[in-house]
């Protein structure tokens, strides 16, 4: 794994092995099931050429709420198939560092199991953060910048 001023490297196995990485939507997926680039992403109407995944729950939590879709939200625990780096959209951008242990990949990620238990955000943050997606949109500014 590398910072974001770096490319992006190949991460062996026995360096995420014992990490755990989470991807949250509302795709009903089974283990086994590839996340792969090329969809359009939670954030923005273009499709992104980069799956997005986190160590973090709560990050996870966000995308899982924030998916365009029809059905629950979901999460994963997921496992990269390939080079990864931290997502330059929080990193340094909004978080010094990588706090939300945030990343993105142009490989896709394998889903190894799905979260049973998870806790959405209050409604009002929900709403604060919707509401903020929807001002951005309005000024022509998407939340994620590929």
């Amino acid at each position: 794994m590398t910072n974001m001023g770096n490319p992006a490297t190949r991460s062996t196995g026995s360096e995420t092995s014992s990490r755990r990485f989470y991807h949250g939507t509302r795709a009903d997926l089974k283990p086994g099931d590839l996340i792969q680039p090329g969809y359009s992403s939670n954030y923005a109407e273009r499709k992104s050429p980069w799956v997005y995944f986190s160590e973090t729950l709560h990050a996870a939590t966000w995308g899982a709420e924030l998916a365009k879709g029809e059905g629950p939200g979901r999460i994963y625990v997921v496992e990269p198939t390939g080079a990864f780096m931290d997502d330059p959209n929080l990193t340094d951008k909004k978080f010094p560092g990588n706090p939300t242990k945030s990343y993105r990949s142009k490989q896709p990620v394998r889903v190894v199991s799905d979260v049973q238990e998870w806790k959405g955000h209050p409604p009002e943050a929900l709403k604060t953060m919707m509401d903020h997606l929807a001002r951005l949109k309005q000024l022509g500014v998407e939340a994620v910048d590929d």
